[in-house]
């Protein structure tokens, strides 16, 4: 039996490691299977990277508004930087896999960098998972105890919680992929996915992996239930503060926790079902799937949700176009 979003132990493995035997050293070949042909993979080479591109752009301008401007130095624009930057590091850390895969065949990827990319993608991801958390927390204090806020939620509880997500973020990751680095691999080295993820990179194990999989599910169940438990308990009082608000502030205010909620089910939800779901529900075909929508769309999103539809940082943005115009200006 296998475990969820995992391949089953299969009764040959040991034949295979057996029979195939690695050499001095693995590489992992990807297979992207969008590209059937070499310019179909040109295409998506182009449009992959005009959403990388658009998305450092516009992460990097909210992350140089907020520095800024003293005006938006707050704690809910502290943390809104951090998702940004979140979302630079984790696109950057899987898109050239991507890039390089539209263009070449086989996508040849060294098993260290495959390793590496593992864990700095586990360590954003779970990072980013408690920092949602972090955020709709932070929100419920604003809208439920605004007298409060500024005591509860101040400079160094921000920092605190920064570092703590941080901390955890790498000290889980390191128990995830520490054990599928330790497991020894047959020769076939090729894996069905885009980038290097730990459900089919231990598909090349030869030995049983049940224990491996198992501690990977029990620390993924609980990054994701933790988090959602936390943001559903804070939304439910924020809605139910909302409703007792005038109908013209009611219904901005339901528009923009809306579009809040949206992007933490798209990113959670992706994330369940790669972790939770087994694959005699899920394909592997439907796994990338949801792998570009919490590892691509969310990071695009993000932006767009959080902070360019904000009336302060428009007004922020002005201003430093302005400022930048009027610099070169008078340096001309």
């Amino acid at each position: 039996m296998s475990l969820p979003g995992f391949p089953s132990k299969g009764g040959d493995r040991r034949e295979r490691c057996l029979s195939e035997p690695l050499g001095e050293g693995l590489w992992v070949r990807t297979r992207i299977p969008l590209t059937p042909t070499r310019q179909a993979g040109i295409v998506l080479f182009v449009t992959f990277l005009t959403i990388y591109l658009i998305t450092l752009a516009s992460n990097g301008l909210i992350i140089a508004v907020v520095r800024t401007d003293s005006r938006l130095h707050s704690p809910m624009y502290y943390f809104l930087c951090n998702l940004s930057f979140l979302d630079i590091a984790f696109l950057s850390t899987n898109v050239t896999t991507c890039l390089n895969g539209f263009l070449y065949r086989p996508n040849i990827v060294p098993y260290s960098a495959c390793v590496a990319q593992m864990y700095i993608g586990l360590t954003l991801g779970i990072t980013q998972c408690i920092l949602l958390a972090v955020m709709a927390w932070d929100r419920y204090v604003a809208i439920c105890k605004p007298l409060n806020y500024h005591s509860i939620v101040n400079k160094a509880v921000c920092i605190r919680l920064s570092v703590a997500t941080i901390l955890i973020g790498l000290l889980l990751s390191m128990v995830q992929v520490f054990p599928t680095d330790t497991v020894p691999f047959w020769g076939h080295n090729k894996i069905d996915h885009f980038i290097c993820e730990l459900a089919p990179v231990l598909h090349l194990a030869c030995v049983d992996i049940r224990l491996q999989q198992l501690v990977i599910l029990v620390v993924s169940v609980g990054v994701i239930i933790g988090p959602v438990l936390l943001i559903t308990f804070s939304y439910l009082p924020i809605f139910s503060t909302i409703m007792r608000t005038k109908a013209s502030c009611r219904l901005k205010a339901f528009s923009t926790y809306g579009s809040h909620l949206t992007v933490v089910i798209l990113f959670y939800g992706g994330i369940i079902v790669m972790n939770m779901f087994p694959k005699s529900i899920i394909s592997t075909e439907d796994q990338k799937i949801f792998t570009l929508l919490y590892g691509l769309v969310t990071p695009v999103l993000n932006p767009l949700i959080y902070t360019l539809r904000n009336k302060e940082v428009k007004g922020a943005m002005k201003k430093l176009i302005s400022i930048r115009g009027t610099w070169q200006g008078s340096k001309s």
